[in-house]
């Protein structure tokens, strides 16, 4: 039985056949729609969505041509990702919740890498996307400065 992440539909329009994929830290998820029922802080690990053809062009040009995020059309229903088991109710026990700051970091780090060889030839599209929403979401969340 296979455990790991699973390739998921478009987040945006349910699409089977996605082209491209992102990663976001856990605290991203609630700027995402539907969202509400999903404790964050139980999320191991990234978050992956992933976009269709046409929508992944749409997307594009939402964030690195007008600067917006896309986050708040994506449906976390077909988000990727894992959720830390609840051993509270298996063994009665109480565990701390994880701390996110690390993966934060690590993944605003490489964000601001990426971002700051924007430039070069080497520097793919996808990845200047992936950074972009990484920064402009922990921004908004009040987690990073802009």
């Amino acid at each position: 039985m296979y455990t790991g992440r699973t390739e998921q539909p478009c987040c945006l329009c349910d699409s089977p056949d996605t082209v491209a994929r992102i990663d976001i830290p856990p605290r991203a998820v609630q700027l995402m729609k539907h969202s509400d029922p999903i404790a964050w802080r139980d999320i191991v690990g990234e978050v992956s969505i992933h976009f269709c053809e046409s929508d992944w062009e749409t997307v594009v040009d939402l964030v690195v041509n007008l600067g917006m995020n896309p986050l708040s059309r994506c449906n976390v229903a077909r988000a990727s990702f894992h959720l830390r088991e609840d051993f509270e109710a298996l063994l009665n026990a109480t565990r701390e919740e994880p701390d996110q700051t690390e993966l934060e970091e690590r993944l605003l780090a490489a964000a601001d890498e990426t971002l700051s060889n924007v430039d070069d030839p080497m520097t793919e599209q996808r990845d200047v996307v992936e950074a972009r929403v990484v920064v402009d979401s922990l921004t908004e969340l009040g987690v990073a400065s802009a």
